[in-house]
């Protein structure tokens, strides 16, 4: 089975509720980052930003997730991502509780701290 091969491929085959939440952040995600790439990578909608992963964002059957792909990006915001499951490299959220979109651009600019600092 072929994954999705555009981000919008892949937005169309996510249920309503979760299609919408996930638009929502893909909007906010280039908000604040206006010189990424998308792309799918590990079939996911996927931001690159100087060639290298930014952040990704899926759906799943119960949830959905930010991925951010630095844990210590994550455990720099623990206490606004409090009210959201996280792992190392995940911030899991629910269609009818999605992040706010000040904190994902939070999110999305420390990351392109991060890269910057790398590429440095």
């Amino acid at each position: 089975m072929a994954g999705p091969s555009s981000v919008e491929d892949y937005l169309s085959q996510v249920p309503e509720e979760a299609r919408a939440a996930l638009e929502k952040l893909r909007k906010t995600i280039m908000a604040a980052a206006p010189n990424t790439t998308e792309t799918i990578s590990y079939q996911m909608p996927t931001f690159k930003y100087r060639g290298r992963t930014l952040v990704g964002f899926a759906a799943f059957k119960k949830h959905c997730s930010l991925f951010p792909y630095s844990g210590r990006v994550i455990d720099a915001h623990n206490k606004e991502l409090a009210p959201y499951e996280t792992s190392k490299g995940t911030i899991r959220f629910t269609a009818d509780k999605p992040l706010p979109a000040a904190l994902v651009e939070k999110i999305v600019k420390a990351r392109i701290e991060e890269v910057e600092t790398r590429h440095k």
